[in-house]
């Protein structure tokens, strides 16, 4: 067995290149200082598009904590300065263009969601690897990995549905992936995806500053925790409107089910059911320990882009305090949501019979499955051609034992019975299945 450096990974020095090149361009004056503050940032997006209807204006305080969080935790180096700045002109500009869209074309907004597929898991549980097998079956909807970077058109779209020019969108999803890898190739190893890969609606909740992408990118623990103590039902509702403008972008039937996923859901459960209070649930389980390391191994590869001073120990006990949260916010929501409206699935289950475990879960959303095979099965090859090396992590490179996540998270893993992964895996989270 291989086993694992006792520290985590180091990022690339693509990265150190590019801090000494914007230094050097701030010395001289050819790169600007990063203006990380808000009303600079409002006022810089209304320029830029000329609109001035950024809709509601609930985003402005978690902005504002956001941000302040950034300045005075997060320590970033330029180059996280400069793709922070980036990340923000482009989430308000989107904003503005969202609400442009809606007055062009109001009909967007009438679009019902209904009896949407929502899977529920911890950050590293086998919620991508299920959302692909459904998103690979033609009767859902979902979205692509572009969409979820650039939810909303650009004006002059409807020469796109018309065939006459192509959607710039997946282009610049592209673009970022090559500089992804570049700076860290190992996030493409942990989240395998390309420009149409079927992807989580993470980047709809950014669109409202809200929700754990921004943790899991940049030091900002007071942020989190405000976060931790606000009602996130704003956010799921322009998250909605998102989906509603990016299935009439897709043009397609308003009568398939969606099929949407991500970890933040955990958190919000009561916000996810006040705005689709019809939705049906899929939870996903999985043995802590590997969630806790997993999630603590993709927040370092991705945090240590961005600053040049992110401590290992503090990364591990965050993201087991968050899987922490995450399930204890999981559990209590739960007694509110009726039982025929939920199902669990275990990570191992899927490992070892995901046709049968697959079958399960078609039975309990009223679905024959056998139209769906062909496309899970490419689904399958596809994602072993995809992912050619597995994601390596531990808990001991965050400072924690699988002791410490026993004694926290022992009574989850009962409650569920959850299968405790062997040895050999849990010491080196060598697990190529696609999380």
């Amino acid at each position: 067995m291989q086993t694992i450096p006792d520290n985590p990974p180091r990022r690339t020095r693509f990265i150190d290149g590019l801090n000494l090149a914007i230094r050097a361009g701030r010395a001289v004056g050819a790169v600007a200082p990063a203006r990380l503050e808000k009303d600079i940032l409002l006022d810089e997006a209304v320029d830029a598009t000329g609109l001035t209807d950024f809709g509601d204006r609930w985003f402005e305080r978690p902005m504002e904590v956001l941000l302040d969080s950034i300045r005075t935790e997060a320590r970033l180096n330029p180059a996280g300065e400069f793709a922070a700045t980036n990340q923000f002109r482009h989430v308000l500009r989107d904003r503005l263009r969202t609400q442009w869209w809606f007055e062009r074309h109001p009909e967007i907004l009438t679009r019902p969601i209904r009896r949407p597929v929502v899977i529920v898991g911890p950050m590293r549980s086998g919620t991508t690897r299920l959302h692909r097998l459904l998103a690979s079956d033609r009767r859902f909807s979902h979205l692509r990995s572009f969409e979820t970077i650039s939810p909303v058109p650009r004006p002059g779209y409807e020469e796109v549905l018309a065939g006459k020019k192509d959607d710039f969108r997946p282009i610049l999803a592209e673009r970022i992936m090559k500089v992804a890898r570049l700076a860290n190739p190992r996030t493409l190893t942990i989240h395998p995806t390309g420009p149409y890969e079927p992807e989580e609606e993470l980047g709809l909740l950014v669109a409202s500053m809200w929700g754990m992408k921004h943790e899991a990118q940049w030091h900002v623990p007071t942020y989190g925790r405000w976060c931790e103590r606000q009602d996130a039902a704003p956010a799921y509702r322009h998250m909605a409107d998102l989906l509603r403008l990016v299935g009439w972008s897709q043009q397609s039937s308003s009568l398939r089910p969606w099929i949407l996923k991500t970890p933040q859901h955990m958190l919000d459960l009561p916000a996810l059911l006040e705005v689709f209070p019809d939705a049906r649930l899929i939870f996903t389980h999985r043995d802590p320990r590997q969630v806790v390391g997993s999630a603590a191994s993709l927040a370092w590869n991705q945090t240590v882009i961005y600053s040049d001073h992110v401590d290992p120990r503090g990364v591990g006990e965050e993201w087991l305090r968050k899987t922490r949260l995450q399930i204890e916010r999981m559990r209590a929501a739960r007694d509110a949501i009726p039982p025929d409206r939920m199902i669990d699935v275990h990570y191992s289950a899927m490992d070892d019979d995901w046709r049968g475990t697959m079958a399960r879960i078609y039975r309990f959303l009223d679905l024959e499955m056998e139209p769906a095979v062909p496309g899970m099965e490419h689904f399958i090859d596809r994602s072993r051609r995809l992912k050619q090396r597995p994601h390596r992590y531990s808990l001991e490179q965050f400072g924690l034992s699988p002791q410490q996540v026993n004694e926290q998270l022992g009574d989850y893993v009962r409650q569920y019975d959850i299968q405790v992964e062997g040895a050999d895996r849990q010491a080196t989270g060598a697990a190529v299945a696609m999380n």
